[in-house]
């Protein structure tokens, strides 16, 4: 059989065009087998919540990703398919979200009997910590932060819109303002409630946990301020570094699309004792 050169021409079509199917049915493959791995180790449903495609584009315009509905609708069918004694473990890598698609989590794993525990690789911020507040133990790699809680009113903290009727008469302040300032100190109240609730539902003693939502929930700290793994520890949060190594290959698993992959490069193995010595630095003086 001989093949034309306009003939190979739309068999290389037909191939580039299948070829990010197949290699994307590979890695959700390979993901469904690590999850497994892992649960089979912990005895334990493994739920991911991974937003780490966040430049999924339209039009060339990127669109973020965060928790929405759609998000906690598909986590609270998997609590839903798991025994009430089960363990889960939940992986979070997020931005945040919704405080509503965030809530209806963060009820669901508390109210369960069953242990929850919440692997956190690199980050969970904003609402991604309220989930972690939910959990009985929260495991972080000791480079991974979480973040405030605290309401955002548009583009603008809930408590910094309540500071404006502070510094300005009411005669001053534009209806809309108003109105917003009015939204926020709502907003403060709700959040300050959820983190209560959420963590004396595990054990945290009352006045440990107000102390811990004001720290989190008041505008303290600007809404992208880094928690460090040992603030957390000092905040009360049952926190430690015991991370599997499952959960690593898990985020290598949701790669970044390749227009906005970092321009970071390593062999990726780790190295142990039979890498040679590293040379001594030189001794001599700069200049």
């Amino acid at each position: 059989m001989t093949f034309s050169l306009f003939d190979l021409f739309w068999i290389f079509l037909l191939i580039s065009s299948l070829s990010p199917a197949l290699r994307q049915r590979a890695i959700e493959a390979q993901r469904i087998r690590t999850i497994r791995r892992l649960e089979m180790r912990r005895h334990s449903r493994v739920i991911t919540l991974i937003h780490r495609q966040e430049s999924v584009a339209f039009l060339g315009i990127p669109i973020a990703r965060y928790i929405d509905i759609n998000d906690s609708e598909e986590i609270l069918r998997a609590i839903k398919l798991t025994p009430p004694e089960m363990p889960i473990d939940l992986i979070l890598h997020t931005p945040g979200g919704l405080v509503l698609a965030t809530e209806q989590i963060a009820h669901a794993l508390i109210n369960r009997t069953g242990r929850v525990t919440v692997f956190i690789p690199h980050y969970a911020m904003s609402g991604g910590t309220l989930l972690a507040l939910a959990a009985d133990e929260v495991v972080m790699d000791p480079n991974a932060v979480l973040g405030p809680v605290d309401p955002q009113i548009g583009n603008f903290a809930a408590a910094d819109i309540l500071k404006v009727l502070e510094t300005k008469p009411a005669s001053e302040i534009d209806d809309q303002t108003l109105i917003l300032a009015q939204m926020a100190r709502k907003a403060l109240a709700q959040v300050r409630d959820l983190v209560i609730r959420l963590t004396t539902a595990n054990g945290m003693p009352q006045e440990k946990a107000e102390r811990l939502a004001e720290v989190l929930g008041t505008g303290r700290w600007t809404h992208d301020y880094p928690i460090t793994f040992e603030q957390a520890r000092e905040l009360g949060l049952p926190v430690s570094d015991d991370m599997p190594a499952e959960v690593y290959e898990l985020m290598d698993l949701f790669p970044q699309p390749a227009q906005r992959r970092p321009t970071v490069q390593y062999i990726p193995l780790p190295y142990g004792e039979r890498m040679p010595a590293p040379r001594p630095r030189s001794s001599r003086p700069h200049g």
